[in-house]
C-alpha cells in the first residue's frame, strides 16, 4: 500500500465518522478494558514489526504470534457484539470467520502504516521507544476512532443475518417489509425505502437489506401477504437506487443473511475487485495467484483463520477452553481432554486443544506447532496448550499397572516433557521413584500430572521434589 492510499482510506473514514448517524454502543467502561487489551497486542505487535529488516514489509508478519494475538483481539471485539443475538452456530461461527478476516485486513492495514516509522528523516533505524511512541497515533485511530463504527456496523449486520435466518424457515410465505426507525434521526434517503414490501426471494434484498450504511437502525419484518401490497419491483429498485446513491463504491450493497458475513467482501481495507474474487466466495480449490500485496495478505489471512481455534468453554477470570477446527470430536480421547482442559480453564488458564496431524502441510503445522519449531519437539504434535506450555495425555489399556505407567511415561515423553497421565493402581511413591529413574538416565521432565476421579493433580514438577 502506497501512502496516497491510506490517506484515501482516511478522507473515506472520516466522513463515516463525521456522520450524523454515527453512534456508540460501547458503554465506556467496556470500551474502555477493551482499549486496553487492544493496546497491549497493538505494542507486542509494534515490538514484532521493528524486529523486521528489509525496506518493505514482510507480510508472513501476519502469521506471527504476535500478529496473530492482535487479530485474535480485534476479532473477538467484534464478535462480543453480536454475543446474546439467538442464530444457529453455523451462522454464528460464519460471522466470526468474517470478523477474522476483516479484523485480518485491518491489521495488515495497520503493520502498513506504521512500518514507514521504523526509519528517521535521516535514513536510519529509530530506537524502539521512539518507534512506539511515533505509531501510537496509528493505534488511536484505527482501534479506537474506527473501531467504534466498525462495531457498530458488525452488530447491525449480525442481528440482520439472524433475522434472514430467521425468515428462511418460512420462506415466501410471508413477504417482507422495509422498515426505518420512524424517528427524527432516520437519514432522509433512507426514509424513501420505509414500507418496501417483497418476497424474500426478490432481488432487491440482495442490494438493500440493512444495515445501509454506518450507524443504519433499519430493519425488515415479515407481514402478511393479505395485508400489504407488493411493491412494484422496477420502483422499489429505484427507491434502493435512491437511498444509497451517496455510496457510490457500493460498499454497503450486500445481505449479511444471506452471504453469512458481517462485512461485504469489497470494504474499506479492500478493493472492488474483491467482490468478484474466487478467494473471497470460498473456492479455495481452485489455483490462485496474488498479483498484489493485499491479495497475497487476504490469501495468508484466509489460510490463518482456516487454522483457528474455537473457543469451547469461558469463563468469568479469563479461564477458556479452545479446540483447533482439526480436532476430532469423536476421537477416543476428545472427551477425556476437554475434561482435562476444562479443569485448568477454570483455574483461569487458556487451554487448547490441538489435533493429531499425520504428515501435515508445513504451514498448518507450523500455524498450529510453531512454538516447537527448532526445538527438539519440531515435528510432534501433543495433545493439549496450556497457557503457551505443551502437555501430552496418555491413557493406558494394559492390565498390569506397572507396565502401563511405564508405558504412558515413554510414550508420552516423545511429544512433551509435560505430561498427564490416566492413574494407575499405583502408589505416589512407586511413580515418583519411576519418574526419578527416567530423570537419572538423562529425560527432560519438566511436569506429570495425574488424572483420578475426574480430577487432576499434580504428581510432579521438576525443582520441586
Amino acid at each position: 500500500m502506497s501512502p496516497t492510499d491510506y490517506v484515501g482510506l482516511h478522507s473515506r473514514y472520516k466522513e463515516f465518522l463525521q456522520s450524523a448517524h454515527h453512534t456508540l454502543t460501547l458503554d465506556k467502561e467496556t470500551e474502555d478494558k477493551v482499549q486496553a487489551k487492544l493496546t497491549k497486542a497493538f505494542n507486542d505487535m509494534m515490538s514484532a514489526l521493528f524486529k523486521q529488516k528489509g525496506a518493505t514489509l514482510d507480510i508472513n508478519i501476519l502469521v506471527s504470534d504476535e500478529v496473530q494475538e492482535f487479530i485474535e483481539t480485534h476479532a473477538s471485539v467484534l464478535d462480543s457484539s453480536f454475543k446474546k443475538v439467538e442464530m444457529s452456530e453455523g451462522m454464528r461461527r460464519r460471522l466470526e470467520r468474517s470478523n477474522y478476516i476483516f479484523s485480518g485486513l485491518k491489521t495488515f492495514h495497520e503493520l502498513g502504516e506504521a512500518f514507514p516509522s521504523l526509519i528517521d528523516e535521516n535514513g536510519g533505524r529509530k530506537p524502539f521507544e521512539c518507534f512506539l511512541n511515533d505509531v501510537q497515533k496509528i493505534d488511536g485511530t484505527y482501534n479506537r476512532n474506527y473501531l467504534r463504527a466498525e462495531y457498530n456496523f458488525v452488530q447491525s449486520s449480525a442481528e440482520m443475518a439472524a433475522k434472514w435466518e430467521q425468515f428462511a424457515e418460512d420462506g415466501d410465505r410471508y413477504n417482507l417489509q422495509y422498515r426505518t426507525a420512524g424517528d427524527d434521526k432516520v437519514r432522509p434517503e433512507h426514509v424513501s425505502l420505509n414500507g418496501v414490501t417483497l418476497p424474500m426471494s426478490d432481488p432487491f434484498w440482495e442490494s438493500y437489506y440493512p444495515p445501509n450504511g454506518w450507524g443504519c437502525r433499519c430493519t425488515v419484518v415479515q407481514v402478511r401477504k393479505s395485508k400489504y401490497p407488493l411493491t412494484p419491483q422496477d420502483e422499489a429498485m429505484a427507491r434502493g437506487e435512491e437511498a444509497l446513491q451517496s455510496d457510490t463504491k457500493g460498499i454497503f450493497r450486500f445481505n449479511a443473511g444471506r452471504e453469512q458475513k458481517t462485512v461485504p467482501d469489497y470494504n474499506q481495507y479492500t478493493i472492488r475487485r474483491c467482490n468478484d474474487c474466487d478467494l473471497a466466495k470460498g473456492k479455495t480449490t481452485l489455483a490462485f495467484v496474488p498479483d498484489n500485496e493485499l491479495c497475497a495478505a487476504c490469501r495468508l489471512i484466509r489460510q490463518c483463520e482456516n487454522q483457528r481455534f474455537q473457543t469451547k468453554k469461558q469463563y468469568s477470570d479469563g479461564g477458556k477452553v479452545q479446540a483447533h477446527q482439526l480436532v476430532n470430536p469423536t476421537d477416543s480421547d476428545y472427551e477425556k481432554l476437554m475434561q482435562v482442559a476444562d479443569f485448568f480453564a477454570k483455574q483461569g488458564y487458556e487451554a487448547r486443544l490441538t489435533p493429531k496431524l499425520s504428515r501435515p502441510q508445513k504451514f498448518v503445522y507450523q500455524n498450529i506447532y510453531h512454538s516447537l519449531m527448532g526445538t527438539k519437539y519440531e515435528g510432534k504434535c501433543p495433545d493439549l496448550l496450556i497457557d503457551g506450555k505443551w502437555y501430552e495425555h496418555e491413557g493406558f489399556t494394559s492390565n498390569n499397572p506397572k507396565r502401563a505407567f511405564r508405558n504412558m511415561l515413554t510414550h508420552g515423553l516423545k511429544q512433551s516433557n509435560r505430561i498427564i497421565i490416566d492413574r494407575p493402581d499405583l502408589t505416589d511413591g512407586y511413580m515418583i521413584r519411576s519418574i526419578y529413574g527416567h530423570v537419572k538416565q538423562g529425560k527432560d521432565i519438566e511436569e506429570v500430572w495425574v488424572v483420578e476421579d475426574e480430577k487432576l493433580r499434580l504428581l510432579y514438577k521438576k525443582d520441586r521434589q
